[in-house]
């Protein structure tokens, strides 16, 4: 048991660092190409943040742990909003949510939309399938592709006006430095990336193995335990974003994470070889998903609360999201 223990530490510290990593080495990535903020954070950076739920749920599916893999992505859509509110209280003069791009409630949507289908999916269960892979996980990448693009043509226009600025003003020297400068971070995206693909299938199977020594159950170990580790880049990511000002980097970075979770149960889905996943999955991940959306939708008010307060009852707060996570793990596995 305490071999057990010292492998799931071990390879959950492997998966921070190389998470943290991972993100440096992205947002330098963006950097260098011209990318914006808000869409750095939306895509780069949620799937850069996102592969250690990606890479731990494929070797959950592989190790024939549903309940594992699906307690990982819906518990790290709670965790998330727990770094949401944990940013916000501790950096509670900067107003995060406040001072975040009103284009951020676009992303929020999307995770929103991805984790209410998902938890329809387990409750109804279809067992429709495609050369062994559910439809539902499919469906759940189409719209996570078709949300994405719309974000993409929103934010297309500032970008390409952003390349243009940069294109003008730069030397050609400047663009050989920027070349090796980019072949640089790519070599440590790379290597960070492989770092987090050695420890995600340790992280998985040390985690059923503490589930059957201990008796608790993979759907608590992995909405809690698994889903709070592989959520951690998604942490110091944000903490990191917020203390050089890049609001937007920070709140897309997370809710985008959430929706690429859910769009990550295709990815599952295809490891899993004893049917469609979210069909084989015990119908409680639902309560997980649908805590995981109030506690977005209180973030989403506290991203549109000063531009349409009048029509609000309560003010949103980020103490409340975060309570609201604790009591969600009471509620959820009392």
């Amino acid at each position: 048991m305490l071999q057990t223990w010292a492998i799931f530490l071990v390879s959950a510290a492997v998966i921070v660092v190389a998470g943290t990593k991972l993100s440096q080495f992205g947002d330098r990535i963006a950097d260098l190409t011209g990318l914006g903020r808000f869409w750095i954070g939306v895509v780069l950076m949620a799937v850069a943040t996102s592969l250690p739920e990606v890479f731990t749920t494929i070797s959950a599916g592989y190790l024939g742990a549903p309940d594992l893999a699906a307690g990982d992505l819906f518990g790290a859509g709670m965790t998330n909003m727990l770094t949401l509110g944990l940013i916000d209280q501790i950096h509670r003069g900067k107003g995060v949510w406040q001072q975040a791009a009103f284009e951020n409630t676009l992303i929020a949507a999307l995770a929103i939309i991805l984790t209410a289908l998902a938890s329809f999916f387990v409750l109804f269960r279809f067992g429709v399938e495609h050369g062994g892979m559910g439809l539902s996980s499919l469906l759940l990448l189409l719209v996570y592709l078709l949300g994405i693009r719309l974000v993409f043509r929103q934010e297309d226009v500032k970008r390409r006006q952003k390349e243009m600025q940069k294109l003008a003003a730069a030397r050609e020297e400047d663009h050989v430095a920027k070349r090796v400068a980019l072949r640089q971070a790519s070599i440590g995206f790379g290597a960070a990336a492989l770092a987090l693909l050695a420890s995600a299938p340790l992280l998985a199977h040390s985690g059923q193995d503490i589930a059957e020594a201990t008796g608790i159950s993979e759907m608590f170990i992995g909405t809690s335990l698994v889903a709070f580790t592989t959520s951690m880049p998604e942490l110091v990511t944000a903490l990191a974003a917020v203390r050089m000002g890049a609001f937007d980097l920070a709140v897309g970075n997370l809710f985008g994470s959430n929706a690429f979770n859910m769009a990550a149960f295709a990815f599952a889905d295809m490891a899993f070889r004893e049917g469609p996943l979210l069909s084989s999955i015990s119908p409680n991940h639902a309560m997980t998903g649908l805590w995981s959306i109030l506690l977005m939708n209180l973030g989403l008010m506290g991203i549109i609360y000063r531009v349409e307060q009048r029509y609000l009852l309560i003010e949103p707060d980020s103490f409340v999201m975060i309570i609201g996570y604790f009591l969600g793990l009471w509620l959820l596995f009392r």
